[in-house]
């Protein structure tokens, strides 16, 4: 079996803004002196499963829907390119939907113990539902990325979901502030999205895909995309704020800069496909902010 048209299909680029939201949440956990390191590598795994799955259904969604397609800019697609047949690609995505619900339920399992049971019942639904997520947003009859809710679903999942969701698995308990960072993380993931459909904006709206960028067309779609980033760093900034103790907590404002290059690179853009090299540096850039971010709370 040749490995490589798989490792090409996972799209290993988008990984480090998957794992930002489990960095962040296991940072401010530990912060609050709460940090489980089983929960916490269980979570990375899940989440690392979860992106997988995400990124191999979105290659075989797309291209049942007839999205990826000899006009679309961007990567070429596996199923796309012929280079994976539609039937394995459908028995790799059913494999690592098993791996994302058996991670998962460990994770639930080693990060629930000593919690009421109804609480152990509402993870393992959100977890359920981020599977659904991954795979339903381009699969099916409804894909929800097809009508325009696919930034909604990835701030819940890849921001709340993610930083929250880490965070009271560590710590069994729950304070409002921590909507601060999960919402940074989810305005961060929904630029990365911005950012994709901005670059397919033109052949998402021939084929059907009524993406959000779609929708508002793409000037409303850069001040979109500046309002998430600058949300970003305006949440997190308040968190800080509000749980100020040292002036190191401001390490995170290192990203400032990158985040402005990302804005003023797309506010400047006239060829979609010149977008996509914006994706993986705002990917980056992402996983900087988290990082950064936990880092300065240790001090």
């Amino acid at each position: 079996m040749n490995l490589k048209p798989w490792i090409k299909a996972f799209r290993l680029r988008t990984l480090p803004l998957a794992l930002s939201s489990v960095a962040l949440g296991c940072f401010v956990a530990n912060y609050d002196g709460s940090l489980n390191w089983k929960v916490s590598i269980l979570a990375v795994l899940t989440t690392l499963f979860l992106q997988i799955l995400s990124n191999l259904a979105n290659d075989y969604g797309d291209s049942k829907h007839g999205t990826d397609n000899l006009e679309r800019v961007g990567p070429l697609r596996a199923v796309q390119s012929g280079v994976i047949a539609p039937k394995e690609m459908k028995k790799v995505v059913i494999f690592f939907m098993a791996l994302s619900l058996v991670s998962g339920l460990w994770l639930i399992y080693e990060g629930t113990r000593g919690i009421p049971i109804i609480n152990v019942v509402l993870f393992i639904v959100l977890g359920l539902g981020a599977i659904a997520a991954a795979v339903k947003y381009t699969i099916g009859d409804h894909p929800y990325g097809y009508s325009g809710f696919g930034d909604l679903f990835v701030f819940v999942f890849f921001g709340l979901t993610g930083v929250i969701g880490t965070y009271y698995l560590n710590t069994h308990k729950l304070n409002w502030e921590i909507l601060l960072p999960a919402s940074a993380m989810g305005f961060l993931s929904a630029g990365v999205l911005n950012l994709n459909n901005m670059r397919d904006r033109v052949n998402d709206k021939v084929s059907g895909k009524n993406t959000l960028v779609v929708k508002i067309g793409i000037q409303k779609a850069r001040w979109y995309h500046f309002s998430l980033l600058a949300g970003s760093v305006i949440a997190g900034l308040t968190y800080m704020l509000i749980n100020y103790h040292s002036p190191f907590q401001m390490l995170f404002l290192i990203t400032i800069p990158l985040l402005w290059i990302n804005v003023v690179g797309v506010f400047k853009n006239k060829v979609p496909e010149d977008l996509d090299p914006f994706l993986k540096r705002l990917a980056i850039t992402s996983l900087l902010f988290s990082l950064a971010f936990g880092i300065g709370l240790l001090f």
